[in-house]
């Protein structure tokens, strides 16, 4: 035998040795395996489910106390109420979501909201800070407390996210990214929630989505007060701690006074949606007791605003001084029991609230209403101003300027006409041209009707000189315009 065959001899020897030692591993690991699953089997089948989780929680901390990496269990609920920190996990994941995952969930819950895209039951995913990885799995199991509960409300199923990390980065996973992520979450909610108007029926409130398109861009309103109003709530939403320093309730009053048709309801819409705050419409009518009002009000969430339209002529608040249990064994709605939440010891019961007065009519509301502490910001919401008709014209129209500006301004000037019918006459024709020459057409009409008004006042004074004899009684009766609310 040449040398050359014996060294092929000797390699086909060595191969068959290491396919023999290699058949033989795989039985032995497909026998230790077939073997776990036996006994977990065993176990699953035999062992109550106190004794399976003494025993896996058991291996679970004998395998964390030899491995060098750390898990943080995050459950979806905490007994009845909802894990905020679940919640805010699979907003803040599904916002890193990486395409190439081989399993995805794709869901909608909103036909005004984009399509979710999150993460599937057993997949992982890597997310990267400051340096350091993390990976995170999404895991489910059985909740065995569902059927043993009497009735069987409870989910079938747990969820929860696992995030295993580096144990030299606890810290840093506990004190930095954790927080991080409530932030963030926080943030995408904030953007992409839908806000709500809620009504009160008796003591409850009725919510429905609020999709009011009135922003401070397409306010008709003075550019000052505008910017004030603005710069007022931004400090507003800023200062928690400043509130909690100085010992008052996290809360602003704004009150809005002016004709009809002024915009004081788009306003209340437009600080909803400068502020992504939810809007409460209170209507006291529907208000029998203050014990009523106090649940309501209580029922309210942080982060919203609380509208009384019409505050002088909702309902007849009785004076404080008069009896409260006259016709009932109950505490009726009072001016008091108002005050109290607005200022008293109920304007604690939440925080970062804006609290909103609108009327036509300012001088009709008891000064206890208005005074500063109560309704911090009065709003004149007046008529139409040149500034506010331009804001108009760019609303419906388009467009910052035109040759027919001028005219329309100085009739502005000279006629009491509310933004609202303004807006309706532009809104008469989509040539723009056309639109501002009937608005003139009906600037004039105001203006001529106003002069007409003003000569029947004059002659209806002259005619009472002329029949009012000297120390006697007047036989004409002056001309009186009754106003309902």
């Amino acid at each position: 035998m040449t040398t050359r065959e014996m060294q092929l001899n000797i390699g086909k020897g060595s191969y068959d040795k290491a396919i023999e030692s290699l058949k033989k591993t795989l039985t032995i690991a497909a026998s230790a395996a077939a073997s776990i699953m036996l006994v977990r089997g065993v176990i699953n089948e035999l062992l109550p489910y106190e004794v399976r989780e003494f025993i896996f929680s058991g291996l679970n901390q004998l395998r964390s106390r030899v491995s060098s990496y750390h898990t943080i269990v995050i459950e979806e609920n905490e007994g009845f109420s909802t894990n905020q920190v679940f919640d805010a996990a699979r907003t803040y994941l599904a916002s890193r979501i990486n395409t190439d995952m081989q399993r995805l969930k794709v869901s909608r819950v909103d036909e005004s909201k984009n399509m979710m895209v999150s993460m599937e039951t057993g997949e992982e995913m890597i997310d990267k800070f400051d340096g350091t990885e993390f990976k995170w799995q999404l895991v489910c199991r059985e909740n065995s407390a569902y059927n043993s509960s009497p009735n069987n409300n409870r989910q079938l199923e747990m969820r929860s996210f696992e995030l295993h990390f580096h144990k030299d980065y606890k810290d840093k996973a506990l004190n930095k990214y954790l927080p991080l992520i409530l932030q963030k979450a926080k943030e995408i909610h904030e953007k992409e929630r839908t806000l709500k108007i809620y009504m009160n029926e008796g003591d409850t409130w009725c919510p429905v989505d609020l999709h009011h398109p009135s922003t401070f861009d397409t306010m008709a309103m003075g550019t000052e007060m505008k910017q004030s109003l603005m710069d007022d709530l931004a400090l507003f939403v800023k200062r928690k701690d400043y509130y909690k320093r100085i010992g008052k309730a996290w809360k602003r009053g704004y009150l809005l006074y002016g004709p009809p048709g002024t915009g004081k309801s788009s306003l209340v819409a437009a600080i909803a949606n400068y502020l992504k705050f939810d809007v409460y419409d209170l209507e006291l009518t529907e208000v029998r007791w203050n014990s009523s009002l106090r649940r309501l009000l209580i029922g309210m969430s942080n982060r919203s605003i609380l509208v009384i339209e019409d505050i002088d002529c909702t309902v007849d608040l009785q004076q404080r001084d008069e009896n409260p249990y006259a016709g009932g064994d109950d505490e009726k709605i009072t001016l008091s029991g108002l005050l109290n939440f607005v200022d008293g010891l109920w304007s604690t019961s939440g925080e970062e609230r804006i609290i909103v007065f609108t009327t036509n009519y300012k001088e009709r509301l008891d000064p206890a209403l208005t005074r500063p502490g109560r309704m911090d910001m009065h709003i004149h919401m007046g008529y139409c101003s040149p500034c506010g008709f331009r804001v108009l014209a760019r609303n419906y129209h388009s467009i910052d300027d035109h040759v027919l500006f001028p005219e329309i301004e100085e009739l502005l000037k000279e006629v009491e006409v509310t933004p609202a019918e303004v807006a309706e006459v532009l809104m008469k024709s989509d040539i723009t041209d056309t639109a501002l020459e009937q608005l003139i057409e009906f600037l004039k009409g105001k203006k001529e009707g106003a002069n007409e008004g003003e000569k029947e006042i004059e002659k209806a004074g002259e005619e009472k000189d002329l029949l009012e004899p000297e120390g006697g009684e007047s036989r004409v009766m002056t001309p009186t315009r009754e106003v309902e609310c």
